[in-house]
Protein backbone atom coordinates (compact mmCIF):
# COMPACT_ATOMS: atom_id res chain seq x y z
CA UNK A 1 0.00 0.00 0.00
CA UNK A 2 1.43 3.40 -0.94
CA UNK A 3 1.63 6.38 1.42
CA UNK A 4 -1.03 8.18 -0.65
CA UNK A 5 -3.43 5.23 -0.33
CA UNK A 6 -2.92 5.10 3.44
CA UNK A 7 -3.47 8.84 3.77
CA UNK A 8 -6.70 8.82 1.76
CA UNK A 9 -8.32 5.53 2.80
CA UNK A 10 -12.03 6.37 3.35
CA UNK A 11 -12.37 4.14 6.42
CA UNK A 12 -9.42 5.77 8.22
CA UNK A 13 -11.06 8.74 9.92
CA UNK A 14 -8.53 10.16 12.38
CA UNK A 15 -4.81 9.44 12.79
CA UNK A 16 -2.54 11.89 14.59
CA UNK A 17 0.46 12.30 16.85
CA UNK A 18 0.06 15.32 19.14
CA UNK A 19 1.33 17.00 22.28
CA UNK A 20 -2.11 18.01 23.55
CA UNK A 21 -4.16 15.75 25.84
CA UNK A 22 -6.16 13.14 23.95
CA UNK A 23 -9.95 13.28 23.90
CA UNK A 24 -12.06 10.11 23.76
CA UNK A 25 -15.10 12.11 22.62
CA UNK A 26 -13.17 13.47 19.63
CA UNK A 27 -12.13 9.97 18.60
CA UNK A 28 -15.59 8.45 18.92
CA UNK A 29 -17.15 11.41 17.08
CA UNK A 30 -14.73 10.87 14.18
CA UNK A 31 -15.86 7.24 13.93
CA UNK A 32 -19.59 7.85 13.49
CA UNK A 33 -21.08 5.26 11.15
CA UNK A 34 -24.77 4.32 10.92
CA UNK A 35 -24.05 0.68 10.00
CA UNK A 36 -21.81 0.21 13.03
CA UNK A 37 -23.03 -2.11 15.74
CA UNK A 38 -19.79 -2.31 17.72
CA UNK A 39 -16.99 0.05 18.70
CA UNK A 40 -13.78 -1.37 20.12
CA UNK A 41 -12.04 1.45 21.98
CA UNK A 42 -8.60 1.09 23.57
CA UNK A 43 -7.07 3.63 25.95
CA UNK A 44 -3.42 3.28 26.90
CA UNK A 45 -2.80 5.18 30.14
CA UNK A 46 0.27 5.98 32.21
CA UNK A 47 0.42 3.71 35.27
CA UNK A 48 2.25 4.41 38.52
CA UNK A 49 4.46 1.32 38.44
CA UNK A 50 6.36 -1.09 36.23
CA UNK A 51 7.70 -4.42 37.53
CA UNK A 52 7.19 -3.41 41.18
CA UNK A 53 8.99 -0.09 40.71
CA UNK A 54 7.29 3.26 41.17
CA UNK A 55 7.00 5.39 38.02
CA UNK A 56 6.83 9.19 38.28
CA UNK A 57 6.12 10.05 34.64
CA UNK A 58 6.77 9.14 31.01
CA UNK A 59 8.24 11.14 28.16
CA UNK A 60 7.22 10.08 24.65
CA UNK A 61 9.21 11.10 21.58
CA UNK A 62 8.21 10.52 17.96
CA UNK A 63 10.11 10.36 14.69
CA UNK A 64 8.69 12.76 12.06
CA UNK A 65 7.38 9.70 10.16
CA UNK A 66 5.33 8.41 13.12
CA UNK A 67 1.95 9.71 11.94
CA UNK A 68 2.49 8.27 8.46
CA UNK A 69 3.43 4.89 9.97
CA UNK A 70 0.24 5.02 12.02
CA UNK A 71 -1.82 5.84 8.90
CA UNK A 72 -0.29 2.89 7.07
CA UNK A 73 -1.18 0.52 9.93
CA UNK A 74 -4.71 1.93 10.16
CA UNK A 75 -5.23 1.50 6.41
CA UNK A 76 -3.81 -2.04 6.58
CA UNK A 77 -6.27 -2.97 9.35
CA UNK A 78 -9.09 -1.40 7.33
CA UNK A 79 -8.15 -3.57 4.35
CA UNK A 80 -7.72 -6.83 6.29
CA UNK A 81 -10.75 -6.67 8.58
CA UNK A 82 -14.40 -5.89 7.98
CA UNK A 83 -14.24 -2.47 9.65
CA UNK A 84 -16.35 0.57 8.88
CA UNK A 85 -14.13 3.18 10.55
CA UNK A 86 -10.69 3.34 12.18
CA UNK A 87 -9.00 5.96 14.37
CA UNK A 88 -5.71 6.19 16.27
CA UNK A 89 -4.10 9.08 18.15
CA UNK A 90 -0.89 9.05 20.19
CA UNK A 91 0.39 11.69 22.54
CA UNK A 92 4.01 12.80 22.81
CA UNK A 93 5.80 14.88 25.42
CA UNK A 94 5.70 14.54 29.20
CA UNK A 95 2.76 12.53 30.53
CA UNK A 96 1.76 12.24 34.18
CA UNK A 97 0.34 9.20 35.94
CA UNK A 98 -3.21 8.64 34.67
CA UNK A 99 -2.75 10.56 31.40
CA UNK A 100 -3.96 8.91 28.21
CA UNK A 101 -1.02 8.11 25.94
CA UNK A 102 -2.83 6.42 23.06
CA UNK A 103 -6.39 5.89 21.84
CA UNK A 104 -7.30 3.40 19.14
CA UNK A 105 -10.76 2.54 17.92
CA UNK A 106 -12.55 0.57 15.23
CA UNK A 107 -16.19 0.36 14.22
CA UNK A 108 -17.63 -2.88 12.85
CA UNK A 109 -21.07 -4.36 12.38
CA UNK A 110 -20.55 -6.95 15.15
CA UNK A 111 -18.55 -7.17 18.38
CA UNK A 112 -16.38 -10.20 17.54
CA UNK A 113 -14.98 -8.41 14.49
CA UNK A 114 -14.41 -5.26 16.53
CA UNK A 115 -12.37 -7.08 19.17
CA UNK A 116 -10.12 -8.79 16.62
CA UNK A 117 -9.57 -5.68 14.49
CA UNK A 118 -9.03 -3.47 17.55
CA UNK A 119 -6.37 -5.81 18.92
CA UNK A 120 -4.61 -5.93 15.56
CA UNK A 121 -4.64 -2.12 15.38
CA UNK A 122 -3.02 -1.44 18.77
CA UNK A 123 -0.59 -4.36 18.52
CA UNK A 124 0.67 -3.28 15.09
CA UNK A 125 0.90 0.37 16.10
CA UNK A 126 3.08 -0.57 19.08
CA UNK A 127 5.27 -2.79 16.89
CA UNK A 128 5.75 -0.46 13.94
CA UNK A 129 5.32 3.17 14.94
CA UNK A 130 8.55 5.04 15.71
CA UNK A 131 7.42 6.44 19.05
CA UNK A 132 9.76 5.96 21.99
CA UNK A 133 8.80 5.82 25.68
CA UNK A 134 11.21 7.15 28.29
CA UNK A 135 10.14 5.88 31.70
CA UNK A 136 11.27 7.70 34.86
CA UNK A 137 11.20 5.83 38.18
CA UNK A 138 10.62 7.14 41.70
CA UNK A 139 14.17 6.09 42.71
CA UNK A 140 15.64 8.37 40.01
CA UNK A 141 16.47 5.55 37.61
CA UNK A 142 15.14 5.69 34.05
CA UNK A 143 14.85 3.53 30.94
CA UNK A 144 13.70 3.58 27.34
CA UNK A 145 11.09 0.92 26.61
CA UNK A 146 8.89 -0.35 23.78
CA UNK A 147 11.06 1.08 21.06
CA UNK A 148 10.34 -0.38 17.61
Amino acid sequence: MTDATAASHPVVRLVEVREEPLDVAEVTAALGHDAGGAVDLFLGTVRDHDDDRGVTHLDYSAHPSAAEAMREVAAEVAEEYDVLAVAAVHRVGRLAIGDVAVITAVVTAHRAEAFVAGKALIDRLKERTPIWKHQVFADGDEEWVNTP
